[in-house]
């Protein structure tokens, strides 16, 4: 299992119900020993929610220490800058330690150069590892914002979670509306309702590729891709539409690759689609099944970066297929399927 510090990504469009959530999740004792990074530009200052909820006997520069046991730290500097000086802090015991990452992001925020940033940094990619994209979701105005604002439609689309804020305000068909636009976009994210951010910790952290819990690997939730392949020889249908339609279009699709390939074989190729399609893909998810490794590696690319593969010990399924996600604004389908193919 990978050791590093998970990391949550929770993102969503101006006045989605982030801080609202976010102040929820800070008052829950399932949130011990977290580190949860807010951005100082939030719709809504965090200042009187810290200070009802600080312990008393710790505080240090900009972080405090909650009574649910997680530590709140103010997003004033550069990302990089305060993950590292989260981790140096903690590694010396001049803060409590702390087992996971919620970042929270600016409404407006693209998640690619944030996830990036997880990814090309040596220091921060050897000690955290992205865990999940979580989007909240505005149920009234959440259909209007998708339509108009390609930002919202680039961080629903990357989302590993996608959770409906303000359901109580809305009619059910807003809802329904929405839940279908949103599987047009990704249906590969599961989706929770959410009314006045109140939501299991449990269904946004360790939500992605590791079961912190089972102690194992989880790719089949995480990639959310079909079991057995389609009749379509190469296309894997089922939880990931071939293609959406919409200007500034945003497409999922998933490629079955060939048996017999090698991570030696394959891991230029990977470089070359990234370096070819990446201001075009949003993000990069798959499963390879190789001759050349000792275990199942899962790979993960954010724009022209892709991440370091990582080895699925614990992992076993009935039938081996290597698939690779692809999730982005105008890709080339064609040519993005005939270059992973042609290993």
């Amino acid at each position: 299992m990978d050791n590093r510090i998970p990391v949550t990504l929770l993102t969503g469009f101006l006045g989605s119900g982030k801080t609202t959530l976010l102040n929820k999740l800070l008052t829950h004792p399932g949130m011990k020993d977290t580190a949860v990074m807010i951005n100082e530009l939030g719709e809504e200052g965090l200042d009187h929610i810290l200070a009802q909820n600080v312990d008393s006997s710790y505080v240090a520069e900009n972080a405090v220490l909650l009574n649910s046991g997680c530590i709140c730290c103010t997003l004033n500097n550069e990302l990089g800058d305060t993950m590292r000086d989260l981790y140096f802090k903690r590694s010396v015991e001049a803060i409590p330690q702390f087992n996971r990452m919620v970042i929270e992001t600016t409404g407006m925020a693209d998640p690619g150069p944030i996830m990036a940033n997880l990814m090309n940094e040596p220091v921060i990619e050897s000690v955290y590892r992205l865990d999940a994209v979580i989007v909240t979701i505005d149920a009234m105005y959440g259909l209007e914002q998708l339509d108009k604002h390609l930002e919202a439609r680039k961080q629903a689309a990357v989302a590993d979670v996608l959770l409906l804020t303000k359901t109580d305000l809305a009619t059910s068909e807003q809802i329904k509306a929405l839940e279908e636009k949103l599987v047009s976009i990704n249906a590969g994210a599961t989706q929770h309702k959410v009314i006045n951010g109140e939501i299991d910790p449990e269904f946004i952290v360790n939500a992605g590729l590791f079961d912190a819990n089972a102690k194992r690997a989880e790719p089949k939730r995480w990639l959310r891709a079909p079991q057995k392949p389609a009749s379509q020889a190469g296309r894997l249908g089922g939880t990931l539409p071939t293609s959406t339609s919409h200007q500034d279009e945003i497409s999922s699709f998933t490629v079955a690759l060939p048996t017999g390939i090698t991570w030696a074989a394959f891991k230029p190729i990977l470089l070359k689609l990234c370096q070819t399609h990446g201001e075009q893909l949003l993000r990069l998810k798959g499963i390879l099944h190789t001759e050349d490794q000792p275990h199942p590696i899962a790979i993960h690319a954010v724009h022209f970066t892709p991440y370091p593969a990582t080895l699925l010990v614990d992992w076993q399924e009935d039938e081996a297929i290597s698939r690779v996600v692809c999730i982005g604004k105008e890709l080339d389908e064609d040519a993005i399927r005939k270059l992973l193919t042609e290993v």
